[in-house]
């Protein structure tokens, strides 16, 4: 959920628009959680009161919300869960920034369609797919690893293999 309105309103009106939560759709889920959010909720309300603590709630969330991002792009080349960070950023940021939260939309979107489209694919092409991935992560592994520990992993392989 991102903000746009200034003042909290108890009628659970953000900006002009009604949210969904557990407490307002009546939808049956744990008590604990509820009472959790309802906190949580209550806090970033009150903090978001003021306008120094609205600036300083922005701030923190920027900064933070674009250090996951950067890190995970970072990431995103080598195996493990680049991308995952990149949208947990944008979760992040998508709290506070409305442009955030329409290009986390479009992330999830596209990758819905991405998978739809891999899962209408015939075994062999997801296979080649899958053997695509695992070869660039491969060679990303691979080059790093001669990179930074200067250790060709391709030649000592090979000469462990012909022992």
């Amino acid at each position: 959920m991102y903000r746009t309105g200034a003042a909290s309103l108890d009628d659970g009106r953000r900006g002009g628009a009604m949210l969904e939560t557990p407490e307002r759709t009546g939808a049956a889920g744990g008590g604990d959680e509820i009472e959790r959010r309802s906190a949580l909720t209550r806090w970033l309300d009150g903090v978001r009161a003021n306008p120094a603590g609205r600036l300083t709630l922005k701030i923190v969330v920027g900064v933070l919300g674009t250090a996951l991002v950067v890190g995970g792009l970072i990431m995103v080349p080598f195996p493990g869960p680049g991308w995952l960070i990149v949208f947990g950023g944008l979760a992040l940021l998508a709290t506070e920034f409305a442009w955030a939260h329409r290009l986390l939309e479009f992330g999830k979107r596209m990758l819905g369609l991405w998978t739809q489209w891999l899962l209408r694919q015939s075994w062999p092409v997801r296979i080649l797919v899958s053997a695509g991935t695992l070869a660039i992560a491969g060679a990303i592994v691979w080059f790093m690893v001669r990179l930074t520990l200067g250790v060709d992993l391709v030649s000592e392989g090979l000469r462990f293999v012909g022992r």
